[in-house]
């Protein structure tokens, strides 16, 4: 990708998920937000992915959008894992956010012994879906191509092996590490993990759990290389 194709990828007023990048039609909701919202003008760009790395630029029109530049399809990169017991109020939306930024594939609810939020029935489905949301809006802000992936929650017995836990004792080498689970406001309980489980630090503080999650986002997207990215990502000049 030329310097000049993704500055101006990054300058665009915005980012929508279409069907299909090659002829992108908006949604009513999305059109009522590049009109309404962001007061879109003819001849602006923005960016249409289909949320499986394609993507292009489309010229804003009177009538629509029209499509400017060849689909192009970003590099898939390694999949990080997050998996983040609810937090009480708004902080697990702003984990939710914030790690979609910083690059993580999935985020999978995890249901700890101490979870001090209620996580049932239609209360569980309106949390899910205001996650869902968030991370498909902060995708478009940063412009990731890949949609981030909310899992069903899952017990903390089904959590795969090779699955790191964040813990104020743990180790700090965070190369190759693929996945993390935080813990809850009152921290794990003892028998939650087994002493196999493989512990990692999140530095020299007791940080609270949606800080916590920001952190370990961050790492996760460090360990995987590159900060996230390959290198053919990454504009040429």
């Amino acid at each position: 990708m030329s310097a000049e194709l993704w500055q101006r990828r990054i300058d665009a007023l915005g980012q929508f998920r279409v069907q299909n990048p090659e002829r992108p039609e908006l949604t009513k909701d999305d059109e009522h937000h590049l009109r309404t919202v962001l007061r879109a003008k003819s001849g602006e760009e923005i960016v249409v992915t289909n949320g499986e790395g394609s993507w292009s630029l489309c010229e804003v029109t009177d009538t629509g959008i029209t499509r400017v530049t060849p689909v192009a399809t970003d590099p898939a990169t390694e999949e990080t894992v997050l998996y983040l017991v609810p937090l009480k109020g708004d902080r697990s939306e702003w984990v939710v956010a914030k790690a979609t930024e910083l690059g993580v594939s999935r985020i999978v609810p995890l249901m700890s012994s101490r979870i001090a939020v209620k996580f049932k029935g239609d209360v569980r489905d309106k949390i899910l879906s205001r996650w869902r949301r968030i991370a498909a809006e902060s995708c478009g802000q940063c412009r990731r191509t890949y949609d981030v992936e909310i899992d069903e929650p899952v017990q903390i017995s089904d959590v795969p092996v090779n699955v790191c836990v964040a813990d104020f004792a743990g180790e700090s080498d965070w190369s190759g590490v693929r996945g993390v689970a935080i813990g809850p406001e009152g921290g794990w309980a003892p028998e939650e993990w087994g002493p196999e489980r493989r512990k990692l630090g999140l530095g020299p503080t007791v940080l609270r759990g949606d800080t916590a999650g920001v952190v370990a986002a961050s790492l996760l997207a460090y360990g995987a290389g590159d900060w996230g990215f390959t290198l053919k990502s990454r504009p040429n000049g």
